[in-house]
């Protein structure tokens, strides 16, 4: 959906990444808007290094444009809905410096604008990274929903960077003020973080996990995750293998232990995540080849190229509860399949995701199932 955002810069026209005209989420939220209201109110200064960090969909970036802001994100598809919301602003891709989050950060920065991000573990990484450059001039205001910002949000900001204080809720969003402190002692950043897996996994049992920050369940196997890998089609004799939706490369390393001719693609639109999951391969020292690729979903994946795809689909976008992002990384399956692949699929039993399956494929079978969770198996015919 395209929408018109008001900002005391002007108007600008947003959307999310990839456009789709049935999504009705706007691309902006109240806590964008405070951000700006307040930067403009209080008349601050946005000279020198500008750095916003999980800008959720470019909203703030195109907003500030003509400061030159560099941005920092995790997510591909915020960094294409920046691109494109730019485009439309009227503005050259070249006056805004676009970062990931596995980037090296600006070696200084004047005014840094922080999107409070749903995981707190890569707010504390982000912090981190960017505390050396953080002078005790800079300007630090972070936004989010209330329902967003916890104690433990503050916590990070004053451990890490200096006393923080929060303002009062404006359309259930809050800003949030921290006052840099260079002497500060922050410690050491604990991202990444590794462990072994337990046993009884398959063929990954004992081997390592690397995990970045910001990576679902990065501190422990995740139970869906540990049930999927107990039923993985290890003995299926495909030779190429996506992992899509990859996260810490779990999945797609399995396989590969399992067969070590087997080419595994691990596909992922978090940085964070397809770095999580090349660290996770390259620490068990995997024979086999594998392909590491940050994107959307099966984007640029040769039709009928693959003979199996594993997918654990996330039913979230930031906040907002959807099977969208399931429902195209299913149809995605099916086109880069060759006749006979298959698309297993790990879910949440309540999702009803063999429904959507049967009506895509054909055809649906049940692997494997608990209470909570159920393995699908769809073949492309």
């Amino acid at each position: 959906m395209n929408d018109r955002m008001t900002t005391p810069w002007g108007e600008r026209e947003l959307a999310r990444f990839p456009e789709d005209p049935r999504d009705r989420l706007r691309a902006w939220d109240a806590s964008d808007e405070y951000l700006l209201r307040h930067l403009a109110e209080e008349g601050t200064s946005l000279s020198g290094t500008v750095v916003v960090v999980g800008d959720r969909w470019g909203a703030l970036v195109t907003a500030l444009a003509e400061y030159e802001p560099v941005q920092v994100t995790d997510s591909f598809l915020t960094r294409e809905a920046t691109r494109a919301n730019l485009g439309r602003a009227g503005v050259g891709i070249g006056a805004v410096q676009l970062l990931t989050t596995q980037d090296p950060p600006p070696d200084r920065v004047d005014v840094l604008l922080v999107r409070v991000p749903k995981s707190l573990a890569l707010l504390e990484d982000q912090l981190h990274r960017l505390a050396p450059g953080v002078h005790a001039g800079t300007v630090v205001v972070g936004t989010g929903m209330v329902k967003e910002i916890h104690t433990s949000t503050l916590r990070l900001f004053e451990r890490i960077l200096g006393p923080t204080r929060t303002s009062l809720a404006d359309k259930k969003a809050r800003l949030i003020f921290c006052t840099p402190d260079p002497s500060l002692r922050r410690g050491t950043n604990p991202w990444p973080y590794s462990y072994a897996l337990p046993d009884g996994v398959g063929a990954v049992s004992g081997h390592t996990v690397v995990n970045h920050a910001g990576v679902f369940c990065a501190d422990r196997l995740d139970i869906g995750t540990r049930f999927f890998l107990r039923h993985l089609p290890t003995g299926s004799g495909a030779r190429r293998v996506v992992d899509l939706g990859c996260g810490n490369g779990v999945v797609g390393t399995a396989m590969a232990l399992a067969d070590p001719d087997t080419e595994v693609l691990f596909v992922d639109e978090s940085f964070q995540a397809v770095a999580s999951a090349e660290a996770t391969y390259k620490a068990n020292g995997v024979p086999g080849h594998a392909e590491f690729r940050v994107g959307d979903g099966l984007t640029g994946v040769a039709d009928g190229s693959v003979d199996l795809v594993l997918n654990n689909p996330p039913f979230h976008s930031h906040q907002a509860t959807t099977d969208a992002t399931a429902w195209r990384m299913f149809t995605g399956a099916q086109r880069v399949l060759g006749p006979g692949g298959e698309l297993w699929v790990i879910g949440n039993r309540h999702l009803g995701y063999h429904a959507k399956l049967k009506r895509l494929f054909g055809n649906c079978e049940l692997v494997a199932g608990d209470p909570k969770f159920v393995v699908l198996r769809a073949v492309k015919e």
